[in-house]
């Protein structure tokens, strides 16, 4: 199914939806290995721990919110796939951040575990059927489609890559 497919696009969603064309969901989670797969590594480890601002989080910070987030997305689309109406709570992604050891594990690692997990979310859609896509659950107190949470993961990467690339990545110069 496409994009345009998804039945009802939640306010905040639409920030990540729309940073993905109309095609294929399981099209859309291939490219997201590419563009992960396209990042510059060796640019990356020049930026080491630096923070385009205070408080910033650090690039390792940022892939593990991905990976984290993405986890959490999967979780749900997968709950809502199988048709449980249980209504799913919000997580606080600054208190993940706050937890986790980004900045002590190698951007290698980092960015591995992001493939495997984007691997497990594209084997993950490749099973559901269209019935399965178009099941709605309600989280974080809104309504969303199993497809759009496949195209929130896939937007929610392209907009921190975003950052990246324009906030992060111009430090160097």
């Amino acid at each position: 199914m496409k994009k345009s497919d998804v039945p009802h696009i939640p306010n905040y969603f639409d920030t990540y939806i729309n940073k993905v064309e109309d095609i294929e969901h399981h099209v859309a989670l291939q490219q997201s290995l590419a563009e992960l797969d396209a990042l510059d590594m060796d640019a990356l480890h020049r930026l080491g721990d630096q923070v385009y601002a205070p408080g910033k989080w650090t690039v390792r910070d940022i892939i593990q919110h991905i990976t984290d987030t993405e986890r959490v997305f999967s979780y749900r689309a997968l709950r809502f796939a199988r048709n449980d109406k249980t209504e799913l709570p919000g997580f606080d992604e600054g208190l993940f951040a706050a937890n986790t050891r980004a900045n002590a594990i190698p951007l290698e690692q980092l960015t591995a575990e992001l493939r495997l997990v984007r691997l497990g979310t594209l084997a993950l859609y490749n099973a559901f059927d269209e019935a399965a896509l178009r099941r709605r659950g309600i989280m974080s107190r809104m309504e969303i489609s199993v497809l759009a949470l496949g195209f929130t993961i896939v937007g929610h990467q392209r907009h921190h890559f975003g950052v990246i690339n324009e906030r992060y990545l111009p430090l160097l110069q």
